[in-house]
């Protein structure tokens, strides 16, 4: 395929990320760009990540619409190379199991179990937004006798990573805000495109008018909501850069930070804005580790850099500690949550909290329910309000 070719797909896939599209349609239609492109066999395999954690938290791939649990076995309990939280931390954010083994892939476990399913040349990418936080990762995959991934079609996966980072964690913020998991939900405007607001999620009004230099009660958005939905709508019409993302980072008039995500809508043969509306709030997983095993602040700040994989070095470097306090605290971590290594921990944390949370997003696809991202707690459990309509003119 021509460079042409595949930076007009590398476009498309940008555009892509732009659209508000929900996130197993994002990847149906990112699937179309990427076949011609990549050629591969048996459907590319698409996952969600917590980016706190660099666990799973979705799988998406028609061809296997249930994940295998031996391959999340593999994933998180074998002692094997190309596994998706190693690829994320890596510079590159790429890499092919036969890179991996150095040209030998066979005592690989995780070649094995691809053997097994008709497959041989494996490409992980790590789908990492432009700020670096991995929101997915993306498994191609080859039959045995076909050619290996080359630089150009590896050079473009990486390329499009941050698109698909990006489109994958705008689709998760709107499944969440139109179909809410919790009360700290990220909440939804809906505009027209002459700035007309059609529709709000309930309770969204109350951070909205928080927000400065806005009055909910006139009519009146804030600036910061309306030059994010303006920066939507600029890309959709393509007078900015395909895939510019629309997006603020705002400061309450109480103190809190908000972050606002704009994404276009088209439906009806109308184009309306999505301004999703994002409490800034610790990542899920230190919550859930305290209430679950009574885990102290930095006890938590270690647990999830053992999640993500890192050293005891690295711990340390980046709790700026010694080893020596790192493994003391990792000693507390052990006996709390009643295991004995590094890799028992990640297993327990992901089969308690991540695996059930997979299991029900591959329920949630045939039901057309929005998927979900990070850990599901054992007394989780959405509720499903709808979208109360509103008019007025900002």
């Amino acid at each position: 395929m021509s460079a042409y070719a595949r930076e007009r797909a590398h476009d498309r896939i940008a555009a892509l990320a732009g659209q508000g599209l929900d996130l197993v349609s994002f990847w149906r239609e990112a699937t179309e760009v990427l076949d011609p492109v990549v050629p591969h066999f048996g459907g590319p395999c698409w996952y969600t990540l917590d980016p706190a954690s660099l666990l799973i938290t979705s799988h998406y791939n028609p061809e296997m619409p249930v994940l295998p649990p031996n391959h999340l076995a593999l994933e998180y309990y074998a002692d094997d190379v190309n596994q998706l939280a190693h690829v994320a931390r890596t510079p590159s954010g790429a890499s092919t199991l036969h890179e991996a083994t150095g040209g030998d892939p066979t005592s690989s476990p995780r070649w094995q179990a691809n053997i097994a399913l008709g497959g041989d040349q494996e490409l992980i990418v790590a789908l990492r937004t432009a700020a670096g936080d991995a929101w997915g990762g993306l498994g191609l995959y080859r039959e045995p006798g076909a050619p290996s991934f080359g630089h150009d079609e590896i050079r473009f996966v990486r390329a499009s990573a941050a698109a698909l980072a990006e489109g994958a964690r705008r689709a998760l913020l709107l499944g969440e805000a139109t179909d809410p998991e919790g009360p700290e939900a990220p909440g939804l405007l809906v505009l027209s495109s002459d700035w007309e607001l059609e529709s709000a999620t309930p309770g969204v009004e109350h951070t909205v008018a928080d927000l400065p230099e806005g009055d909910w009660d006139a009519g009146r958005l804030p600036s910061a909501v309306l030059a994010v939905a303006g920066r939507a709508l600029r890309s959709a019409e393509g007078r900015d850069e395909p895939g510019e993302v629309a997006l603020a980072r705002v400061l309450t008039r109480s103190g809190r930070w908000v972050v606002l995500h704009g994404a276009t809508l088209v439906g009806d043969g109308r184009r309306r804005i999505a301004v999703i509306v994002e409490p800034a709030h610790p990542a899920r997983i230190g919550p859930l580790l305290m209430s679950a095993y009574g885990l102290t602040e930095r006890e938590q700040d270690v647990t999830r850099l053992v999640l993500q994989g890192e050293s005891t070095a690295t711990i340390a470097e980046r709790l700026v500690v010694s080893a020596h306090t790192v493994q003391q605290h990792l000693k507390r971590i052990f006996e709390k949550t009643r295991v004995h290594s590094r890799r028992d921990l990640v297993g327990k944390v992901f089969f308690s909290y991540y695996e059930p949370r997979v299991r029900d997003n591959e329920a949630r696809v045939p039901q057309d329910k929005p998927l979900r991202g990070g850990p599901l707690s054992r007394s989780g459990g959405g509720n499903f309000p709808g979208v109360e309509s509103r008019t007025h003119r900002a």
